[in-house]
């Protein structure tokens, strides 16, 4: 029983049998995080309750709710915006058109892009019984410790940004990628590279978190396939190496014609004034997770003529997302960012699934719909393989020019090959 059970809508919680912690939960008649009120009322385990969670929803006949798990605060929060907004948008404009005899409201659950709030930001939406599906979580590290959650309730998972390829391989039984993972991200860095005459040895740099790591695995691996020579550092971010000096110092004195950082924009940004100090001059090029403007404001003129790389397109540069960039700047007064039109067709995608089947799914047959079915975006066709792994790889790349990020076009546009 998901969303569309209506065993628990008018029964008190004591006359709901084995569904007791699920049906109490969802009418209001305790606080789940409180555990003092849950023995006192009922003595169920908690670990009992979550799970039977997934079996009661629906019960207040309102609107269908589509949740965002990601960094809608803390360091790294631009990027969690620039989703966020594109879910809003999309879910705005199914609202407005008419076309559904269903209303749908945006439900956010914030993790700061951490592990630390991951827990309590699926719960939150897992706990909510008219939240049918989630986009997110968005970084891969929050990713790891929510998605045990999501597959125990029966809730999708959809992330559009999380991207370390090991996620699909830990039988996490509702998660979809919409997005190429780092396999394709960190290939893409080692042949770019590879392609030109001025590069002969790289030093690849990880920030530690499960994205940079997974990122640096396989830039390291094409490097050397290439037959580049390589050298490999662990930078911890995330605040945790408040100045870079010392990182820098490393790098210059290395002698490296290029440096690949796999990690975060707000740790990318103070690590590049600090290379420009110690007088790195060689090429620079990091991943998804720095590819926002918040760069460039952080790193300033020392971010010139840094390349980054995204599965995501520019949408202000392309002809099938021109009108969505459009609607976008009206609604929100700026361009769309990083994964701002993939979060918008990943919820798109979930809306056509909700109205396939009737406007009023459970969870387990919106997840079923999703995972087999092929929906024609604005900036791909999103599709996925019997592990919920994208099936397309195309990785896109930019280049930090003027004072801002350009966009370059695909990998074999940019290489040549």
């Amino acid at each position: 029983m998901f969303r569309g059970s209506r065993v628990c809508s008018s029964a008190p919680p004591w006359q709901c049998g084995d569904d007791v912690i699920s049906c109490a939960r969802s009418r209001g008649f305790f606080e789940v995080r409180n555990k003092s009120i849950v023995r006192l009322a009922i003595p169920v385990a908690i670990a009992a309750g979550a799970s039977l969670l997934a079996g009661c929803g629906g019960g207040s006949g309102g609107a269908i709710k589509i949740a965002y798990q990601g960094p809608l605060s803390g360091d790294n929060v631009a990027l969690g915006q620039n989703m966020e907004n594109g879910i809003q948008l999309a879910i705005d404009e199914a609202n407005e058109s008419g076309d559904y005899d269903f209303e749908l409201e945006y439900f956010p659950a914030d993790d700061g892009g951490v592990e630390g709030q991951a827990t309590t930001a699926a719960q939150l939406a897992i706990d909510d019984p008219d939240v049918v599906a989630t986009i997110g979580p968005a970084f891969s590290g929050p990713s790891e410790v929510a998605l045990p959650l999501y597959s125990e309730s029966g809730l999708t998972a959809m992330t559009t940004s999380a991207t370390n390829p090991t996620l699909t391989q830990e039988g996490f039984e509702t998660f979809l990628r919409a997005v190429p993972n780092d396999n394709a991200q960190g290939t893409a860095m080692g042949e770019f590279l590879a392609s030109r005459d001025d590069v002969e040895s790289v030093m690849v740099i990880s920030d530690g978190s499960p994205y940079g790591e997974g990122l640096s695995d396989q830039a390291v691996t094409t490097l050397e396939d290439e037959g580049l020579s390589v050298q490999r550092e662990t930078v911890p971010g995330a605040g945790a190496t408040p100045d870079y000096s010392s990182a820098a110092r490393t790098v210059a004195d290395s002698g490296v014609d290029a440096l690949i950082y796999a990690g975060y924009y707000a740790d990318l940004g103070p690590f590049i004034t600090r290379l420009g100090e110690a007088g790195y001059d060689g090429i620079g090029i990091s991943g998804d997770g720095s590819n926002d403007a918040e760069l460039v404001n952080l790193a300033g003129d020392a971010s010139e003529g840094w390349y980054l790389t995204c599965p995501c397109t520019d949408a202000t540069q392309n002809e099938a997302t021109a009108q969505f960039a459009e609607r976008y700047q009206e609604a929100y007064d700026e361009p769309p960012g990083t994964y701002s039109a993939e979060s918008y067709d990943a919820t798109k995608m979930i809306i056509e699934a909700i109205g396939e089947l009737g406007g009023d799914p459970t969870r387990e047959e919106l997840y079923d719909q999703l995972a087999g079915m092929t929906y024609e975006g604005l900036t791909k066709e999103f599709a996925f393989d019997d592990n919920g792994e994208f099936v397309n790889d195309t990785i896109y790349f930019y280049q930090v020019d003027g004072g801002a990020i350009g966009y370059l076009g695909e990998t074999s546009e940019v290489t040549g090959g």
